[in-house]
């Protein structure tokens, strides 16, 4: 089995050079770097990564645990983070917490166990207690879509209060009165700060909140429909729905339309997150932005500059939601 030796003699360069290309140090010409690879190739030799690991306190890995592996919201932010990493020659695990408080603590003991350099967590269970004493392990954490006032630092997330608000806001501009609201989960925080949001831009107008028309929904497509069921039901009126995100308004548009219901010119809809696919469907969906593939690629570059001592990356840990109007919401008649 050829060694990390036998690549120096046949390159004719020191083992230090050798070191240096498989870490892909840049002070090693491009010609010198070369020879080192052309002679791995002809020796058929690997280099061992328990060992570089042990010998350099560095797995090069980094963990990252999030709600779900499935469905539009997830994917790019585990695709921002992968490819912010992979550039700097760093892999990823993931592990999945399914928003529930045992899975997502045994997704960080996994990853905690596989010696990975630093962990990126996007948890929604777990308290804010745990999170406060698992930042003071030796294992570096960034979390995204979450803010801990005490670990202020290494949090990336979004402003969803006033995400919430200017929702809310814009179809009051309109003229509607009679609202209803899907919300997602009420035990994540995020969901919690959106409703907060949406009262607070009915309270600017003088509205008041009607708890009989809010649906507490589960994020999918699915969830929007048997809300917006269960609110056609009440044989209430209502001229517009804020959704707290846009999977549930796009299962609650199809209900209404089915029921024969125009949208928007019988009933507007306004979603959050501004995921892909509502911006091609009919009517368009109006939404507000919820940048998670940015702020996975800013997690990433917390980990760059904070373990991997990568000073130059530029990170921005707060966001600001922003509004998207389209053709799924009108002026009241």
């Amino acid at each position: 089995m050829a060694t990390i030796y036998d690549v120096s003699v046949m390159a004719g360069v020191s083992l230090a050079t050798v070191s240096r290309v498989m870490n892909d140090n840049t002070k090693v010409s491009d010609k010198t770097k070369q020879k080192v690879l052309d002679a791995m190739a002809a020796l058929g030799y690997r280099p061992n990564t328990i060992a570089q690991s042990l010998a350099s306190n560095r797995s090069n890995s980094v963990g990252v645990l999030v709600s779900q592996l499935d469905g539009p919201f997830y994917g790019p932010m585990m695709t921002e983070i992968e490819m912010a990493l992979r550039s700097a020659n760093k892999h990823v695990i993931i592990a999945a917490g399914h928003s529930d408080e045992k899975q997502e603590k045994d997704g960080v003991e996994f990853l905690m166990s596989r010696g990975c350099d630093a962990l990126i967590l996007d948890v929604e269970a777990v308290s804010d207690e745990y999170l406060i004493e698992l930042s003071k392990a030796t294992t570096p954490i960034v979390f995204i879509n979450r803010y801990i006032d005490a670990i202020k630092d290494r949090c990336v997330y979004l402003e969803n209060e006033q995400g919430g608000f200017i929702a809310t806001e814009h179809i009051l501009s309109l003229g509607h009165k009679q609202l209803a609201y899907i919300s997602g989960p009420l035990f994540k925080l995020d969901v919690r700060d959106r409703l907060k949001g949406h009262k607070r831009a009915l309270q600017q107008y003088n509205i008041p909140f009607d708890e009989a028309l809010c649906y507490e929904g589960d994020f999918r497509e699915s969830g929007g429909s048997t809300a917006m069921e269960h609110l056609l039901s009440l044989n209430k009126p209502i001229t517009a729905v804020v959704c707290a995100n846009d999977q549930m308004a796009s299962g609650a548009i199809a209900v209404c339309l089915e029921h024969g219901l125009r949208v928007p010119e019988d009933i507007s809809f306004i979603g959050y997150d501004n995921i892909p696919f509502p911006q091609y469907i009919s009517p368009k969906l109006s939404t507000v932005s919820n940048p998670i593939h940015e702020m996975g690629k800013m997690a990433a570059r917390w980990v760059l500059q904070q373990v991997y001592n990568d000073q130059e990356v530029l990170i921005e840990r707060t966001f600001q939601p922003e509004l998207f109007i389209r053709t799924s919401t009108a002026p009241i008649d």
